[in-house]
């Protein structure tokens, strides 16, 4: 298992940015696939980004593409959340998860809550219009 805790959270105007970053414990870090999810009020929780083990292999749902890039320092075992441009409707709570096997595949990545057994809290996003 894998311990997440994010931060970076906060209030700002449509338009602005924010980095989340997630700080993970345990040695298996850098063998997990990654990835950023996000629940809006009265939502069900939605896929934000993920990124690959092995490669760097990074995949991002429709509604945060070319606004959103995710990345991760496996020195530091630190996994980011880069948000630029952002829009009201990107308010959400914002999870960062851990794939529940390791990777030893290039560029793989996952896309479903399933497949992610390590959250963290979650930290607030909220943007003002």
């Amino acid at each position: 298992q894998v311990q997440l805790v994010e931060s970076g959270g906060g209030l700002v105007q449509a338009g602005g940015s924010l980095r989340l970053s997630c700080a993970a414990s345990g040695r298996t870090f850098s063998s997990r696939i990654m990835g950023w999810f996000r629940q809006a009020p009265g939502k069900e929780q939605e896929f934000v980004a993920t990124i690959s083990a092995i490669g760097g292999r990074t995949y991002y749902a429709d509604s945060v593409k070319g606004r959103f890039t995710i990345s991760r320092d496996n020195a530091k075992n630190t996994l980011y959340l880069q948000m630029n441009s952002l829009k009201p409707e990107d308010t959400a709570v914002y999870y960062c998860a851990a794939s529940a096997r390791p990777s030893y595949i290039m560029g793989e990545v996952l896309t479903a809550r399933a497949d992610f057994s390590s959250w963290g809290q979650g930290t607030q996003v909220t943007i003002s219009s």
